[in-house]
């Protein structure tokens, strides 16, 4: 008697071992956009707390700036020497390496007796951030390109809502906020830390690490011009971002005539969270009409933000805020998706530290000069005002080089390309 032995088509086979492969991308995906929340978390947190600090310390306005601008600094100065080291060494070592240089940060803040300390504190997580934005970014375009690209627009502007909100309530309703808040942080980077140990390395290790460290600002010829086109955008809806979170909780206080730091998060909170909702609603359009709309809203929500308080109009700040919000959010994601699907996968690091480099420009340098000016010159008011025509100058100059710069036959077919053949990744 003959037995014959069933034969199961190729496609059943593999159809169950593909489903648990892409469930097990999704989980990696959806782990690595954690890190970029809590790191965007953690680096909002001491905001609220800024002027318990001045109050306990005894340090002016001005210090306070120094602090916002001395953590801008060492992300740069992190994003530049260690932006491309994951091309070379792997994702998983340079995660692991800031997730422990962040939880190192949470305890120094945890003892931080005074404005030497937590310039320290500020140093090791700006080091931190700017160390690992690039590889947790590059690993999530690793596992797929378009979802990749999404993740990395849309964890910034959560976990900088969070951040600054859950900081707030914290210093607000809870006891210990100087230390409750950096406590729950470092348990979430020690939780994520055990994470990175149990995923699989998603990039691939090639001679050159040493030579990744000194600063080359240089980028791939195949993303030249479409980088040039989303330079200007992230610039501009950064230095929005650096505007609420350096002068939002005291335009905040002054509009509500009231000191709770709740309200003085709510703004950035606000910014952030219609942001990361933008993202998502603009997800599936093409980046170019992303960025003419977020260059409209940007123009448009500082506008009504300026009028506001020039009339002293508390809902028509945070009216202003939110349209604001969906320009920082479609400005952000479409510069993103402008650039990314056009880079090759040994560059992904290198290319995206040097979005992030362009951002944290942004972010950083206007908000110090408004520091000065706040407390040197002008006053809070007048400040807002400048600091705001600067930033609507900065959109026109973005809308600008859109216009100047059609979108190139090659990278279009690129761009259609890269998120067909490797979406399904």
């Amino acid at each position: 008697m003959v037995t014959r032995k069933a034969v199961v088509p190729a496609s059943s086979a593999t159809r169950p071992r593909d489903a648990v492969t892409s469930r097990r991308r999704g989980l990696t995906l959806l782990f690595l956009g954690s890190i970029i929340v809590s790191f965007l978390a953690a680096s909002a947190a001491p905001t609220p707390l800024y002027a318990r600090y001045a109050e306990h310390w005894g340090f002016s306005p001005l210090a306070t700036t120094v602090v916002f601008g001395v953590y801008a600094l060492a992300v740069l100065a992190g994003l530049l020497t260690f932006g491309r080291l994951s091309d070379h060494v792997g994702r998983r070592p340079v995660l692991l390496t800031g997730l422990v240089l962040q939880a190192a940060a949470m305890v120094l803040f945890t003892l931080a007796t005074g404005l030497g300390t937590l310039l320290v504190a500020r140093v090791v997580q700006g080091l931190a951030t700017g160390s690992s934005l690039g590889a947790v970014g590059a690993a999530m375009l690793d596992l797929d390109r378009r979802r990749g690209a999404l993740a990395n627009s849309f964890a910034p502007g959560v976990g900088t809502a969070s951040g600054a909100l859950v900081s707030a309530l914290a210093v607000q309703f809870l006891p210990a906020p100087t230390h409750l808040i950096y406590l729950a942080l470092l348990a979430v980077f020690g939780v994520q830390a055990a994470g990175v140990l149990a995923m699989r390395e998603t990039g691939t290790r090639r001679p050159g690490a040493v030579a990744s460290l000194v600063p080359d600002v240089r980028l791939p010829r195949a993303v030249r011009g479409e980088f040039a086109i989303a330079a200007p955008v992230l610039f501009a809806v950064w230095a929005l971002a650096g505007f609420y979170g350096s002068l939002g909780p005291s335009l905040t206080a002054a509009l509500l005539h009231s000191s709770s730091v709740v309200y003085g998060g709510l703004s950035l909170f606000i910014l952030a969270g219609v942001a990361a909702v933008s993202v998502l609603a603009l997800s599936r359009s093409e980046p170019r009409p992303a960025l003419y709309l977020s260059i409209a809203a940007l123009v448009a929500g500082v506008v009504i933000t300026l009028v506001a308080t020039s009339t002293d109009s508390s809902a028509g700040f945070f009216i202003g805020t939110a349209v604001a919000g969906v320009g920082f959010g479609g400005g952000f994601q479409g510069g993103i998706r402008l650039v990314l699907p056009l880079v090759d996968d040994r560059e992904r690091a290198g290319v995206l530290s040097s979005l992030y480099i362009v951002s944290y420009l942004g972010l950083g340098v206007p908000a110090v000069i408004a520091g000065v000016l706040v407390t040197e010159v002008n006053g809070l008011l007048a400040t807002a005002q400048e600091y705001g025509s600067a930033v609507i100058v900065l959109a026109v100059v973005a809308l600008g080089g859109l216009l100047a710069r059609r979108p190139r036959q090659a990278s279009a077919l690129a761009l259609a390309g890269g998120c067909g053949a490797q979406g399904q990744r």
